[in-house]
């Protein structure tokens, strides 16, 4: 599922690449355990800022990053939030890991790392001749422009044109490319066109389609589901279990997360999370939302149907009104005086972006579902933060006028604590089966996958997805001798 063969012409050349643009490539134990990294490193880290194009951010793909913007190094627990019952309205402990200190401000950049390092390393793509191809709803696109440029590849980025303008701007300075393909957050099916015209009329492209690429499935498998469960191992009480697990879709990395905890912890209940505006999953609908960075109307390819309990719609109303409560200053006045929430959590509020709001209200529908109590942990990723949507406060001020304190305590109450249990569903195996079908008519009937693949995902998940799980190994392995030929490690 992830080709690991070797193509000697373009590993030389991107070994070549590589050594004149001073580029190390980071293990997956690195990335996971950043004591790993040599000292040399982490003492030039100390001079870099989080967003600056130096190679050695590269780095910098850890959830263990400290929160900082220059020159930050690592914490021994991964950054996180942990959401009290006054501001949730559920008992239960609901935790948070935030993307924003990753380098480009979202954990995308680590799903796309996860993409093209295998193929950088077998040299199957060869970084001398073809263009690293980003499809995307927002985020990734922007995490593959910035590791392509780190590692000296060039770049082109694929967007839905109705995405936030700070995506766009920030977009035009780093990738090669910007394309920006018909419709909203939902209209993946326009991306994937795109990319079928790239590939029919360019021969120096290669498409990384984190919908499909399983190394996207791996990063978040073994670093993200590895991250949530030191944070849950640190943050446990007597009597605390973790009791469950919610992502919003988008490619499906981030459930892969989840498969690494349903293993170490059996009993936890994994959800996914949708547009109510598009409940492709929920009951095959179909429409535009606003909750960019989760693109619907399909069922990722890398999306390990068969291991999820829950499908949980969220309305984007709720995830725009909650944007605007953690971010406006009458808003963050009303916290602290009504719910008594601390300047400290205040402030970490605002490492919330909209699909960051919508994985927490999926995880507060899930615990009150399964009425869980306050020794129940359920736990959640913040794909990136407010500072992505800084427009979308001011289109939602000029659409509904100045903030206030009633205004702030309507939209806690009624886009936050009056969650309720509808639009969602506990997956029996009938309903997986459903689910995993819909993939049939993207990724066979127009990606170009067969039958037999689509089954194996299904009934073969010994040689589908749990064949994956290990080859963090084997890419470290490639790694390592990759960084031994350029020889730049031994000049740290």
């Amino acid at each position: 599922m992830i080709d690991l063969s070797i193509k000697s012409e373009g590993l030389k050349n991107n070994i070549r690449k590589a050594r004149e643009n001073n580029v190390i490539v980071p293990t997956y134990a690195q990335m996971k355990d950043p004591e790993k990294i040599p000292e040399g490193i982490r003492e030039k880290l100390k001079n870099v800022g989080l967003w600056d194009l130096n190679p050695l951010n590269l780095f910098r793909i850890s959830w263990k990053n400290e929160a900082k913007e220059t020159g930050g190094l690592y914490n021994k627990v991964p950054n996180y939030i942990e959401l009290p019952p006054e501001l949730t309205g559920v008992p239960a402990r609901i935790i948070c890991m935030p993307g924003k200190w990753f380098p480009t401000g979202c954990h995308k950049v680590g799903a796309s790392f996860g993409c093209l390092a295998p193929r950088l390393v077998t040299g199957q793509f060869d970084a001398t001749k073809q263009k690293a191809v980003w499809p995307s709803t927002g985020n990734y696109c922007r995490g593959g422009a910035f590791n392509s440029k780190l590692l000296a590849v060039d770049s082109v980025a694929i967007l839905p044109a109705e995405m936030s303008r700070e995506r766009f701007e920030w977009l035009s300075k780093i990738a090669g490319e910007v394309i920006a393909t018909p419709g909203c957050e939902s209209n993946v099916k326009e991306i994937f066109d795109k990319t079928w015209e790239l590939r029919n009329t360019r021969d120096d492209v290669m498409i990384f389609n984190q919908f499909e690429e399983m190394g996207n499935y791996l990063w978040h498998y073994q670093v993200t589901g590895g991250a949530l469960s030191e944070v849950f191992e640190s943050i446990k009480r007597s009597g605390d279990r973790f009791a469950g697990a919610c992502f919003t879709s988008g490619s499906a990395g981030t459930m892969a997360s989840g498969d690494f905890l349903k293993e170490k912890y059996p009993s936890l209940k994994l959800g996914v999370g949708e547009a109510l505006q598009c409940p492709t999953i929920l009951n095959n609908g179909f429409g535009g939302h606003r909750i960019e960075g989760i693109g619907d109307k399909h069922i990722p390819w890398i999306h390990n149907v068969k291991n999820t309990d829950m499908a949980i719609a969220i309305d984007d109303e709720d995830s725009q009104r909650l944007l605007r409560l953690f971010n406006d200053p009458e808003g963050q006045i009303y916290l602290e005086k009504e719910l008594g929430l601390s300047k400290e959590l205040i402030e970490k509020l605002t490492w919330l972006g909209i699909s960051g709001i919508a994985n927490v209200l999926c995880c507060i529908k899930m615990a009150k579902y399964y009425e869980l109590t306050e020794h129940d942990v359920v736990a959640t990723v913040l794909t990136d933060s407010a500072a992505m949507y800084v427009s979308r406060v001011e289109e939602l001020r000029d659409a509904h006028g100045e903030y206030s304190d009633k205004a702030a305590a309507i939209d806690h109450n009624l886009h936050m604590l009056g969650a309720k249990t509808d639009n969602l569903i506990e997956l029996t195996y009938a309903e997986r089966k459903r689910i995993h079908n819909l993939k049939y008519y993207t990724w066979v009937e127009q990606q170009g996958k067969t039958y037999e693949e689509i089954n194996a995902l299904w009934y073969d998940t010994e040689h589908t997805w749990e064949s994956i799980h290990g080859l963090d190994k084997k890419l470290d392995e490639l790694i390592n001798e990759f960084n031994e030929e350029t020889g730049l490690l031994k000049k740290i």
